[in-house]
């Protein structure tokens, strides 16, 4: 078809999808074209602002490397990455909630016992986490893969320091026990800004938004029989709990973590400063619910 304007051209776009073979497929780049397009419509887009997101998308991908995906913090901060956790896990009441899975999860991260200490050397103050895995009839969840990760003292993950020969801290991966007990030793989680010197950061400032996050742990945990679970736990002093900069806070995930003056830590360790307890437990859907 010739003449194309603003007014056909996205018919006429979405008809040439008319060969494709792969159902999904062609529902998904439909919708992706009449939403582009009307988007281009609605706010009038000129050349130079389209020339300016497609430089834009591109220094996204060249931020992006095997330590960091800048796409996914841009996915995270446009309040897609939970909008498509909540759109794909609904579970059954009772069931710990899921967020998002943020950019810096490796799957380099060793193995560890319980009872071992996470943070590797990572700077902040020591915490001890403890907790069972349970499905949602209340049985322990033995042998459940545990993964955990956290930024450090400073809200500097392992993985974004370029001094540290590659080493990593404040991660591992654990089991749970027959009993479906788990418990390790790791750091205070701190708030901290998400990455703010690439294209990410720039929208951020100039939308006149914070790029702050509220100190949490990651967890990733799966078992087989159950939904895999990605989340986290937020501390609940936390000043950034009702503007985290990824939509990620829910009521649910959020719990306290203890101080106490140095003295007998739960491991049995002699503390010769203030540390913390943190006691949380999850429960996983059954798979196929």
């Amino acid at each position: 078809m010739r003449n194309l304007d603003e007014n056909t051209i996205t018919d006429e776009a979405i008809r040439r999808l008319e060969g494709c073979k792969d159902a999904r497929f062609k529902e998904i780049l439909t919708s992706l074209t009449r939403h582009l397009h009307e988007f281009a419509r609605e706010v009038k887009l000129t050349e130079a602002e389209w020339m300016q997101g497609l430089e834009y998308l591109t220094a996204v991908g060249k931020k992006c490397d095997d330590k960091r995906q800048e796409f996914i913090l841009l996915s995270d901060t446009l309040g897609l990455s939970m909008l498509v956790v909540a759109l794909n896990n609904a579970k059954p009441p009772g069931c710990t909630e899921a967020t998002v899975f943020g950019p810096f999860h490796t799957d380099k991260a060793s193995d560890f016992r319980n009872g071992d200490d996470l943070a590797q050397g990572a700077s902040g103050e020591p915490a001890f986490v403890r907790g069972t895995v349970r499905g949602l009839d209340g049985k322990p969840v033995p042998g459940a893969v545990i993964d955990v990760w956290q930024a450090d003292g400073d809200g500097i993950y392992d993985v974004q320091y370029t001094d540290k020969d590659g080493a990593l801290f404040a991660r591992g991966r654990l089991r749970s026990e027959a009993d479906g007990r788990y418990w390790f030793r790791s750091i205070l989680p701190e708030f901290y800004s998400i990455p703010t010197d690439g294209p990410v950061g720039d929208w951020i400032a100039r939308a006149g938004r914070h790029p702050f996050r509220p100190a949490h742990l990651h967890f990733m945990i799966q078992a087989p029989g159950y939904e895999r679970l990605i989340t986290h736990v937020f501390r609940g002093d936390d000043k950034y709990l009702d503007s985290d900069a990824v939509f990620g806070v829910r009521s649910s995930l959020v719990s306290d973590w203890v101080r106490h003056e140095p003295g007998t830590a739960p491991d049995g360790t002699r503390m010769d400063k203030p540390y913390y307890t943190l006691d949380f437990d999850f429960v996983l859907a059954p798979a196929g619910k």
